[in-house]
This record gives structure tokens, C-alpha cells and sequence, in this order.
């Protein structure tokens, strides 16, 4: 009865967001701009659990910062931020290379690019804050086409339809499964990629351990070991809001000086480089994820009370401890 009950419902869900790909891009953006914040404050309201999560990562990265009626307003915010993400996506059909820069701009793209070879070949890490995927189709309009990593639905009748989406600047994307190997030979060949670096991997999954907002969690490492296997560029990059509906992609100056630093110390410092921002306006982030779900033996800071003690976590922070000691020691040494 439950196996029936979930094929019934990945149907509708299929059918729903087939009719969705139909019915938005008839919207003006206004209609589109109304119905994401519309839907983006009732799904704040009717998941309540990921509603109080964001709240709480709200409170244990900013501290006192923000009262408790702020951290709720800028949950709300990250709500309907995300909401805007989803129905854009559904709308950019309509985006084409002769129109995409009317409603998307964009900031650094030279001045970063430069000394990337003529095959502009690098390696965009990105993060989830505001219209994340429409940094992705930008970069396909602007001949910055690549090789991305799919993230599965558990529903896969919804594949094709994001698939078809995300590809159409240009881009092709591939599954999770041997990704990273794919991803290796593209830019081995100087091709050019983007990775999201900024949700919780598991320690076993190839992660490293980062400050963000000075609660140490762990992400992807898969950015730092192809730029070591390859020398392609690591570039950040995030796409702002605008006030009037719009997008601006900002490119961050490309991280230097990787030939002495570890896999760690790449990861954080592309955090590093989009950690100002978020800072700045923080409601565009994807505060409703567990970002920080691996509990430290004896944490300075108050964690989320999602967050759990986990063995392999905690190993790799007392590895990265050894090591610091050990760099410290020698550079006094020296």
C-alpha cells in the first residue's frame, strides 16, 4: 500500500511541476516576483521544521546580532529567497543569449578571468545564496559552458525536467555517481566546471573541515583535488538580488597561492572569500539546511540542537589540530 501510495504521489508531483514548467514562463516577472514571495512565506509557515532549524542556525552564527523577532523575519526571508530560486528556474525558458542581460548583470568577469588561457578554463565554486541557478545559465550565456554534477531527485521523474533546464545555456550535466572522475577529464582536457562548496558532506565522502561562521563543519573537498590534479583556477563566485528583480553575478578575485596549501586551507579560503557577504545580507543564504550537523567533543560555541557528536568528524578536526602544531612548530623553528 505505501509503494502505491508513493508512485500515486511522485506521479503528481511530476505532473505538478510539468504543469508549472507550462504555466509560469506566461508570467510577467512581477507575477513571478508576487507567487515566489507568496509561496515562500507560506512554506516557511507549513515546514515548520526546517523553518526552526533556520532560525536556530540564525541565532548560533550571528549571535546576539539579531533579536529573536529578527532571526525569524530573515528565515522568512531565506523562505521566500529560495521560493524565487525555484519559480526562475521555471521561468528561464524565456531567457535567451540576446536577453539574459536585462535581467542578469554581472561584476569581475574579466578582470578575474584574465591569465585562465584562452579556453577560459576554471573551475567556478559557488554557493547557495540567491539565484544560484541562474549563476549557473549566465555562465552558459556568457561562453563560460562546463560540465556540472546533477544532484538526483528521490522522485527521478523529475530528472529530466530540471535537466532540461539547467542545460540550456549550454551546460551539460552529469550524474553524482563516477562525477568527480568526469569532472577530472574535463578540465584535465581545459574545460571548465562549477561545484556548489558549501553544504554538509560527510567526513567519509572525500569532506574537509571549515570555520563558517566560526563553527567549524564539513564540505567537498572535490574543488581542491582537481585543481591539485589539474592547476585549473579556482574562482568563486555568488549571485547577489537586486532591488528591482534582478541579479548581479559576482566573480571573486581567483584563490592564490594553492601550491602550499592543503585541501583545507583551499576549502576555507572559498569560504573566506563569500563569507563577507552572506554576512552583510544574510537572507539570501539556504538557512533552512543542517550546515552544521557534526558536533565538536568540546565546541567553544553553541552549535544547532540538530547537531549531533560524530567520531569521524571529530577525528579529522584533531588531525587538522596535529597539523597546525606541526606547521607552527616548524615555522618557529625556522
Amino acid at each position: 500500500m505505501r509503494s502505491q501510495w508513493k508512485r500515486i504521489r511522485y506521479r503528481l508531483e511530476w505532473l505538478g511541476l510539468l504543469l508549472a514548467t507550462k504555466l509560469i514562463p506566461l508570467c510577467s516577472r512581477r507575477v513571478c516576483y508576487h507567487l515566489a514571495r507568496i509561496a515562500g512565506a507560506l512554506l516557511s509557515f507549513l515546514d515548520r521544521q526546517r523553518f526552526e532549524v533556520a532560525v536556530d542556525n540564525l541565532r548560533v552564527a550571528f549571535g546576539d546580532q539579531f533579536s529573536a523577532d529578527e532571526r525569524r523575519k530573515i528565515a522568512r526571508e531565506s523562505f521566500q529567497y529560495f521560493a524565487r530560486t525555484m519559480v526562475d528556474l521555471l521561468w528561464s525558458p524565456r531567457l535567451t543569449l540576446q536577453n539574459f542581460s536585462r535581467y542578469i548583470e554581472w561584476q569581475n568577469l574579466e578582470e578575474t578571468a584574465r591569465g585562465t588561457g584562452p579556453e577560459r578554463s576554471i573551475m567556478i565554486a559557488c554557493y547557495h545564496y540567491s539565484n544560484f541557478e541562474w549563476l549557473s545559465l549566465a555562465c552558459g550565456f556568457l561562453d563560460l559552458k562546463g560540465t556540472i554534477i546533477s544532484q538526483e531527485f528521490k522522485n527521478s521523474l523529475l530528472d529530466p525536467i530540471f535537466k532540461k533546464l539547467r542545460e540550456q545555456s549550454g551546460h551539460e550535466l552529469v550524474p553524482r555517481e563516477r562525477g568527480i572522475i568526469r569532472l577530472y577529464k574535463v578540465v584535465r582536457r581545459k574545460g571548465r566546471t562549477a561545484l556548489l562548496v558549501d553544504l554538509t558532506v560527510p567526513p567519509s565522502q572525500g569532506a574537509v573541515a571549515i570555520d563558517c561562521f566560526g563553527l567549524k563543519t564539513s564540505v567537498t573537498s572535490a574543488h581542491a583535488w582537481l585543481h591539485e590534479q589539474t592547476g585549473v583556477p579556482i574562482i568563486p563566485a555568488h549571485c547577489e538580488p537586486l532591488p528591482d528583480g534582478r541579479y548581479r553575478i559576482v566573480f571573486h578575485p581567483k584563490i592564490e597561492g594553492t601550491a602550499e596549501m592543503t585541501h583545507q586551507q583551499i576549502a576555507q579560503a572559498c569560504w573566506n572569500s563569500f563569507e563577507p557577504y552572506a554576512r552583510k545580507n544574510p537572507a539570501p543564504w539556504l538557512w533552512m539546511y543542517k550546515h552544521w550537523r557534526y558536533l565538536p567533543s568540546k565546541p567553544e560555541r553553541p552549535y544547532p540542537f540538530y547537531a549531533n557528536f560524530y567520531r569521524p568528524f571529530e577525528d579529522m578536526l584533531e588531525r587538522d589540530r596535529a597539523r597546525s602544531l606541526t606547521e607552527g612548530n616548524e615555522e618557529n623553528e625556522a
